[in-house]
């Protein structure tokens, strides 16, 4: 009977270093803080959009300088393409 209690407290020792290693305890604090996770939340938000924005930027950029030399080249399928593109945007505006 000992070495069963022996084994669960072993057993029950390990499961709370576990615990502690996992960081729980800071998690439920953290959660627990709503002010806290309010502006984590938000300024984690703010990054990404700043993100996205500026990938989004950088990547149409890239996509107009690659499509300008694609007209500059004149290629006859290509060309002809980008032209109906203008033609449709300069219609909407």
């Amino acid at each position: 009977m000992r070495s069963i209690r022996k084994s669960a407290a072993m057993r029950a020792q390990a499961v709370v270093k576990q615990m502690e290693s996992l960081g729980l305890a800071e998690y439920v604090q953290y959660t627990q803080n709503i002010r806290r996770m309010f502006w984590t939340n938000f300024l984690s938000g703010m990054a990404r959009g700043l993100g996205i924005a500026v990938g989004f930027s950088i990547l149409g950029a890239v996509l107009i300088t690659l499509l300008q030399r694609l007209a500059v080249e004149n290629l006859p399928g290509i060309g002809n393409f980008l032209a109906d593109v203008v033609r449709m945007v300069q219609r909407k505006l």
